[in-house]
């Protein structure tokens, strides 16, 4: 090393020790480095009773930055939707998010407190009243191996409703092997649970008209009218208000289409008409119009039937061993 050189390195030592040390005590007085991480953070499975009912709903929790927490919140129905603060004071946290349709001004309002193990507080609704809720940690359904697949099962016999049942009063009709809600009204759900499977259905909408297929009851894979659009959280082959297509594969209303869609655990592969939309991710919590919050436990298929006429035929799930 040259005299030149070493002077360079003196220099060098000159400004970065300094610097050095700035940095250091700088980052030792941020406020707020070094917690450790609120108790409140992560994804909980919630149940809200509402006039008695049971209804669903999602809750994820995070530190953005050094310490605000934020989140997302899935309701009984609609799509994911952002918090953008979660206040905590005195050991309880709360927030406020506007209402999702057009039919109400009324924001949510959302308090609670983590006890134990179990999230418990109340929540003012868009009706104006005060409703209970308890929240559970969401499972995390990480598979240790990779599945078996077992024998694949016919869900439709191309003659009846067999082996499935309406929500409500049911409009569902089999005609020449093809399953048809000529109308808006009641969802279909399999009499049969599941917890992974590799599944392939095919359906038919007319202009406009929207459905659903619904994993294990809980996560809505969108079935609508989508042709010309770009690909978005809520349209044509996206897990609803989680998972965005990587791009829009649907065909023009009246014509058959086609998903054939891997489930394990919570990872998901979309298949939209033979070309891969959505490849092995994670779908965070249930979707709007779940049928409950308990993600741990297998589930029926269900199709929606309140969004418009839909026709659905050769649905065939095989399950994992």
């Amino acid at each position: 090393m040259n005299r030149n050189d070493q002077d360079q390195m003196k220099l060098n030592h000159a400004y970065w020790i300094p610097l050095v040390f700035l940095i250091s005590g700088f980052t030792g007085n941020i406020p707020g480095a070094g917690l450790p991480s609120s108790p409140l953070e992560g994804r909980w499975d919630l149940t809200i009773s509402i006039k008695g009912k049971d209804r669903p709903a999602w809750l994820e929790i995070q530190i953005s930055g050094l310490r605000t927490l934020v989140g997302r919140f899935v309701g009984s129905g609609g799509s994911a939707r952002p918090i953008s603060k979660i206040s905590v004071e005195n050991g309880r946290f709360s927030f406020t998010i506007p209402p999702q349709w057009e039919n109400s001004d009324r924001d949510l309002q959302f308090e609670g407190a983590l006890e134990g193990d179990v999230l418990k507080g109340t929540m003012v609704y868009v009706d104006g009243n005060k409703y209970d809720w308890t929240g559970v940690r969401a499972p995390r359904l990480r598979r240790a191996a990779e599945p078996v697949w077992g024998k694949p099962v016919v869900l439709l016999d191309e003659k009846s409703l067999k082996g499935w049942h309406a929500t409500g009063e049911n409009q569902w009709v089999v005609e020449d092997g093809i399953l048809r809600s000529k109308k808006s009204g009641s969802n279909l759900i399999t009499d049969a649970k599941f917890t992974d499977f590799k599944l392939h259905i095919e359906f038919r909408y007319g202009s406009g008209s929207n459905s659903g297929v619904y994993l294990r009851g809980r996560y809505e894979v969108q079935i609508e009218d989508g042709i010309g659009k770009d690909p978005w959280a809520d349209g044509f082959g996206a897990v609803y208000g989680f998972l965005v297509p990587s791009e829009m594969a649907a065909k023009g209303s009246g014509e058959w289409q086609s998903f054939d869609v891997t489930l394990v655990g919570r990872m998901v592969t979309i298949v939209a008409n033979g070309v891969t939309i959505v490849c092995n991710q994670e779908i965070p919590g249930i979707t709007g119009g779940a049928i409950d919050s308990k993600e741990g436990e297998p589930g029926p298929l269900l199709l929606q039937g309140d969004h418009g006429p839909i026709d659905y035929r050769n649905i065939v799930i095989t399950p994992a061993q």
